[in-house]
């Protein structure tokens, strides 16, 4: 198996660059090597790997930057996987792609199912939407991978933030009328590498998040309660629930980021563990 990672940088890259590793010859890119941000660049560098399995964990995931430069997150998220995945097909290659729970807006009631429509709020989802759409009508054997609140030791996300904010200040204002399953990089990883490592995978569209719910603000309390545990924080400070309305961004979430992981569990038979259990192994092994 030879195995073209994009992204090998970033918070998920570098678990997968990990996980992949022991599966065959591994050729992972970060930015500088092949930058998704100029997709014309891309087809040379997939025809001179040529590879039997192409990884995409590059993505742009500003949020709310990407509402003042929604080309360039379509260009990253959704023109590049295109390209990704013409070239995947002229190679007979798998490709593996990750999308988010920002293609949904929120407003359903129960977990989210890959056959909910989806209707993003903002320029991110969008441009996450669109790379799905376009993978699908390249014609290539994919595996799309849906998650949610993605964190890890590495790279810019929530838990950083939080453990940050909670050595500099006393008291925090967290949002605490959205609700998601924040999932570790590396349990996302380990698991890519267990279907990987298979004779024959499934392709499709698949949501794959941690298990349970909680919203910003309980995953908040919860990062202090284990950084505190860990040795990582000497006090905890006082974490005040607030609405989005009073915290006001320029990209709206959805209220219900929660998604349903069942159809994956009943075709890989895997599943991803509980929220809190992965953020306890993720904070057992932090050194900041």
């Amino acid at each position: 198996m030879k195995i073209l990672l994009t992204g090998c940088a970033g918070q998920l890259g570098r678990e997968l660059k990990r996980s992949l590793a022991s599966l065959g010859e591994l050729v992972a890119c970060d930015r500088r090597q092949l930058d998704l941000g100029q997709p014309e660049t891309l087809r040379d560098t997939v025809r001179a790997v040529a590879p039997t399995v192409i990884v995409n964990a590059a993505a742009y995931t500003a949020v709310d930057k990407a509402e003042s430069e929604p080309a360039m997150a379509e260009a990253i998220n959704a023109t590049a996987p295109a390209i990704l995945g013409e070239e995947a097909r002229r190679l007979g290659a798998l490709l593996i792609h990750y999308s988010t729970d920002y293609v949904f807006d929120g407003t359903k009631l129960a977990p989210y199912t890959e056959s909910d429509n989806a209707t993003p709020l903002a320029a991110y989802g969008r441009s996450k939407r669109n790379g799905e759409l376009a993978i699908a009508a390249s014609g290539a054997r994919h595996l799309i991978l849906r998650t949610s609140w993605v964190y890890g030791l590495h790279g810019a996300n929530f838990m950083k933030t939080m453990l940050r904010l909670g050595r500099e200040r006393s008291e925090l204002r967290v949002v605490g009328d959205q609700i998601g399953a924040p999932t570790w990089a590396r349990h996302l990883a380990d698991v890519t590498a267990l279907i990987l490592a298979r004779d024959d995978v499934a392709g499709g569209l698949y949501h794959l998040a941690a298990a349970g719910e909680t919203s910003w603000h309980g995953y908040a309390e919860a990062i202090f309660a284990e950084a505190l545990a860990a040795g990582l924080l000497e006090k905890t400070p006082l974490v005040h629930r607030i609405t989005s309305a009073d915290y006001p961004l320029p990209a709206p979430r959805p209220g219900n980021s929660r998604l349903d992981c069942s159809l994956f569990r009943r075709d890989f038979g895997l599943a991803l563990p509980d929220w809190r259990t992965g953020l306890t192994d993720c904070l057992a092994d932090a050194r900041f």
